[in-house]
């Protein structure tokens, strides 16, 4: 019987932090790649590159980070489960405010899915780029980053696709993070989720829901159940 050799150790925070995950990666190669990715996203390097976070981590080439993400046999969804269950039980149960909110990021070309022209928020323009949904728990100072859904603008779409708002993006968010246990005492949107009919259905997951008034951004209105 072949005995696995040990992953080979990063940066020590970075090695404890992914050891909760060692169990989901059939692989030493793949779960050094997820550490060495995690030390890259971490380090000082002006683009995330998947060459940059090789040279930065002491890879001679990017070809294993590209396979781990291309390629290797995990499954994302079971990562992501692993994250929200580490939180859940750092939370034990307390109540957070969940923050709904959408973030884009420029990008030329077409090679990327669901790149579009297309509104984005935090360029406060219409530019060719991709948006996603993204929930966030706050509790006091602390953010905790949840889960995010990419939108599929229509003229986008992949065989297979359906075409979903940005609203029903926040909704299937609200109900995976409730239906896992998460307790939330507060959802804060902008008015793009307040004025869509669909998302007040998440008064009945939550106990009031805060969006900001358009037209005015210094008035907000709170609405409790």
């Amino acid at each position: 019987m072949t005995i696995p050799r040990e992953s080979k150790e990063t940066v020590a925070f970075v090695d404890n932090y992914c050891s909760a995950y060692e169990h989901l990666f059939h692989d030493v190669s793949g779960y050094e790649a997820f550490k060495y990715l995690h030390v890259g996203m971490i380090s000082p390097i002006k683009r995330k590159t998947l060459s940059a976070i090789a040279r930065a981590v002491g890879l001679k080439d990017a070809q294993r980070l590209h396979h781990f993400l291309s390629n290797s046999p995990w499954d994302i969804e079971a990562v992501r489960d692993q994250r929200l269950a580490i939180i859940r039980h750092y939370l034990s149960g307390q109540e957070f405010v969940l923050v709904i909110d959408e973030t884009g990021d420029r990008k030329k070309g077409k090679k990327t899915d669901y790149v579009s022209r297309q509104y984005i928020g935090n360029l406060g323009k219409v530019e060719k780029g991709i948006v996603s949904v993204n929930a966030y728990g706050i509790i006091g100072d602390q953010t905790l980053p949840l889960m995010f859904k990419v939108f599929k603008p229509e003229r986008r779409l992949q065989q297979g696709d359906e075409h979903k708002s940005k609203p029903t993006l926040a909704i299937e968010i609200i109900k995976t993070l409730q239906g896992m246990g998460f307790k939330f005492k507060l959802v804060l949107a902008d008015s793009l989720y307040g004025e869509s009919t669909r998302f007040k259905e998440l008064f009945q997951f939550t106990n009031a829901f805060t969006g900001w008034i358009p037209g005015n951004p210094h008035r907000f209105f709170l609405h409790p159940i």
